[in-house]
């Protein structure tokens, strides 16, 4: 059995991963884990999962939560390998070898290495300490002071690993690694005066000095734009001692530059010149906001920025992708989202990359809404517009973040066997191509804010737009995204787009039926052009004939379907992404009558506690689902309603985004 920390929190056996449940019971097993062996106070744990005030019946729900786990680990085999969570009064301790903890391993393999003392034997213990990691440390857990600080200081312990990995390689002078290791790290902690000191340093022993100078000046800038402070003693240390190195150079006339020879920078100073050369060819400026690449391991690729500066060591004109797909055909309305769009690239914070996310339950029209925009406003985008389905909500796994960035570089002119093979790698090289480019990226159909980190760009010209029948919360939360809610159609709308589909005589011929029609499908467009469609193949038809058949609550959904297009695909790609629990309920609540109902009233369809049923609902509802009308006043469509009950509870157990079960999203 194996305990991870160090990315989403999970538990491991020899049958597959265990189904821990709501983020809350996450988060009680990571403070659990975070102290083995010790007892963890009953209130240590209230106060850590709730940011706010914790309800009167707090102690009850950890209670329950702890019992829940307790029995989760007993399926799992806890006995056998020596675990036991306990109740010690009011305290809890998990009794586990530590071994079996991921951050503890970690630990351990980062103590055994001595970088400077022992070079050979600490690169690889510290290349199995950091491969340990899965992700940002904690994920899964509630978004609170405690975990937020114990997520932090987890992620310094593993840059601190990955300065002393690079350490080790340059000790044992393969500078062309520790470059590679220190720059990726020091693209996403751009103000780590000690990583990018060492990245300068590690550049320059590699014939790079330019890059490494380039890096000393982009950071400082980053200082004073973001602190108001200058560079710290680390930084104009490396500064000064490559500035050394190279007047000793060149008072030696080069004399000594065939060697290659000697120790740090004064060493690597007598090969720069021989080196310069290849230096040039090998890759561009170390500045991220550059369109040259400042990858160590990555020819530049770069050419002019948006605002017609310098363009890079290149020989040519950057690639322009053009990938949106073909605007949506009779696309109708929308103004008020069309014009959020807009807002949120202008009123954008200076220096800041816009991010919109485009939200709304299956069917709702979220894809053809952002490619609209896209294709009004490419023109603000000089620089290439990219667009890729995140598959979020297809058959089959969704898309991996590197697959997808590997789509982009090749784009944006990148040669395929330039194209780094990890995700944090390709994500680095991507925002290096595209920091000084007006450039759109679209990211239609995510699953979860994971899945759509890698892919965002970093420079302040670029803008980005995803689409997801999620709310996607955590880029709301970390990367300031805006959303831009997308609601099904009222009943002019509704009648609007059916007479753009069949005609506007068809419609005024019988628009009491097409008014009917635009309620029978909950004012989706999908399920209103599915309904379009199944006119258009019946001239003859009256639109009264098929609202008529539309009403017999068993056929509604098969007729709003045309071949691999409907309202029953689409639904069942939500519920597919559903923990079994979550499925469970969305059945429940199908069985209420009016569609209608609060917690109270969830909690007694489902036959569960109110607390379990109050987080279940929170995750339907961040789903579009079901929709909260008021406080504790929640609704339930009346085509999901029918799914739900045709379907039954068929979700999955594998869990929703970022731990949270029943997460993702669309493209519809």
């Amino acid at each position: 059995m194996d305990f991870s920390l160090l990315g989403p929190i999970s538990v491991t056996t020899g049958a597959g991963e265990l189904a821990l449940g709501p983020a809350k019971r996450s988060s009680v097993l990571a403070l659990l884990l975070l102290q083995p062996n010790t007892t963890v106070p009953l209130e240590q744990l209230i106060d850590s999962l709730w940011e706010e005030e914790p309800p009167e019946h707090a102690r009850t729900v950890v209670q329950g939560h702890v019992s829940r786990l307790r029995a989760t680990l007993a399926r799992g085999g806890a006995e056998a390998y020596g675990i036991e969570l306990a109740t010690h009064g009011s305290a809890y301790l998990l009794r586990l070898p530590e071994e079996l903890i991921d951050a503890h391993r970690f630990a351990e393999l980062v103590a055994l290495a001595r970088p400077e003392a022992a070079p050979a034997d600490a690169v690889p213990l510290l290349r199995e300490a950091l491969g340990l990691w899965r992700g940002p440390a904690l994920t899964g857990t509630v978004t609170s002071p405690p975990f937020a600080a114990a997520a932090h200081a987890l992620e310094e312990q593993r840059l601190a690993a990955t300065e002393a990995l690079a350490r080790a390689h340059g000790a044992l002078g393969e500078h062309e690694q520790a470059a590679a290791i220190l720059y990726t790290a020091a693209v996403n902690n751009p103000l780590r005066e000690g990583m990018v000191a060492e990245l300068m340093r590690a550049l320059f022993r590699t014939g790079r000095q330019s890059d490494a100078m380039e890096w000393f000046h982009r950071t400082r800038r980053l200082l004073d734009e973001e602190l108001g402070v200058g560079p710290g003693a680390r930084l104009k240390g490396a500064y000064e001692e490559i500035l050394r190195a190279e007047e000793a150079g060149a008072g030696r006339g080069g004399a000594d530059s065939g060697t290659g020879r000697g120790g740090g920078a004064a060493g690597a100073a007598g090969g720069a010149g021989r080196a310069a050369q290849g230096a040039e060819r090998e890759a561009g400026a170390a500045d991220p906001r550059r369109t040259t690449a400042a990858d160590p391991r990555v020819p530049a690729q770069g050419g002019r920025g948006p605002t017609g500066g310098a363009p890079g060591r290149t020989t040519g004109p950057p690639a322009v992708p053009r990938l949106l797909p073909r605007p949506p055909a009779r696309f109708l309305g929308r103004e008020q989202q069309l014009a959020a769009l807009t807002t949120v690239v202008q009123s954008a914070v200076p220096g800041e990359s816009p991010l919109a996310v485009v939200t709304g339950p299956a069917g709702v029209g979220k894809t053809a809404c952002a490619v609209q925009w896209s294709h009004a406003y490419a023109g603000a985008f000089p620089d290439g517009q990219l667009f890729a389905d995140l598959r979020g909500f297809n058959e089959g796994a969704a898309a991996e973040p590197v697959e997808i960035l590997r789509d982009f570089l090749l784009a944006l002119g990148t040669p395929p066997d330039r194209v780094p093979t990890s995700a944090q790698s390709a994500s680095a090289l991507f925002r290096s191509l595209v920091a000084e480019r007006r450039l759109l990226v679209v990211l239609d159909n995510a699953q979860s804010s994971a899945q759509v980190r890698p892919l965002l760009p970093g420079g302040a010209h670029c803008a980005t737009v995803v689409t997801s029948r999620s709310r996607l919360d955590g880029l709301v939360a970390t990367d300031v995204a805006r959303p831009v809610p997308v609601q099904a159609l009222g009943a002019a709308e509704g009648t609007a787009l059916l007479g753009a589909m069949l005609g506007a005589e068809r419609v005024a011929d019988d628009p009491d039926a097409a008014q009917e029609l635009v309620a029978l499908c909950d004012g989706l467009p999908l399920a209103l052009r599915a309904a379009a469609a199944q006119l258009t193949a019946r001239p003859r038809w009256r639109l009264a004939r098929l609202a008529a058949a539309l009403r017999d609550e068993r056929r509604r959904l098969a007729l709003l379907s045309a071949e691999d297009t409907g309202v029953a695909a689409a639904l069942r790609m939500s519920v597919a992404r559903l923990s079994a629990d979550d499925a469970r309920l969305l059945s429940a609540l199908a069985a209420n009558a009016d569609g209608h109902l609060n917690a109270s009233v969830a909690a007694a369809l489902a036959g569960a506690d109110p607390e379990v049923i109050q987080e279940g609902l929170d995750r339907l509802t961040e789903m579009h689902l079901v929709d909260e009308e008021a406080t504790d006043v929640y609704t339930i469509s009346t085509l999901t309603q029918l799914f739900a009950r045709d379907e039954g509870p068929a979700g999955g157990s594998s869990g929703g985004p970022e731990g949270k079960p029943g997460g993702g999203s669309g493209n519809s």
